[in-house]
């Protein structure tokens, strides 16, 4: 198990029309496809390809803490930070920002599972190494 923090992923989000609800902001069920595509994008870029291919991943759990309103063309990036590994569980933190202004902190844990069998899977030590700095 390795549990210090790892590198943050910087994954950049375009607001578009269709994000916007009927308050004139972004709808916040928007956020949670935000956190996904940014885990996703993390584990897509830092894994090494086979084992890329070979898991998936599903999520388990978010807690979300709204704290400003982003807008149709706002410029959004969320910050990813991969905060540890325990067994095929991964526990995410990821800052929604625009600016220097936080919009939505989202703590979220996901199951990894093998691609074949859809079975949950443990990431080996070797895997898991890619994301964290020595």
């Amino acid at each position: 198990m390795i549990v210090t923090k790892a590198l943050s992923h910087f994954h950049p989000i375009g607001v578009l029309p269709s994000d916007i609800d009927f308050m004139g902001h972004v709808n916040n069920a928007r956020y949670l496809n935000w956190v996904q595509e940014a885990v996703l994008a993390h584990w897509n870029k830092l894994a090494p390809p086979e084992a890329a291919a070979k898991y998936l991943w599903v999520a388990l759990k978010h807690e979300i803490t709204y704290r400003k309103p982003a807008f149709l063309n706002d410029e959004v990036i969320a910050s990813v930070v991969l905060e540890k590994v325990l067994g095929a569980r991964s526990f995410y933190e990821t800052v929604i920002k625009r600016g220097e202004d936080v919009l939505a902190e989202v703590k979220s844990s996901w199951c990894c599972i093998d691609a074949k069998t859809l079975r949950p899977a443990r990431i080996a030590a070797d895997v898991q190494a890619y994301f964290f700095p020595k």
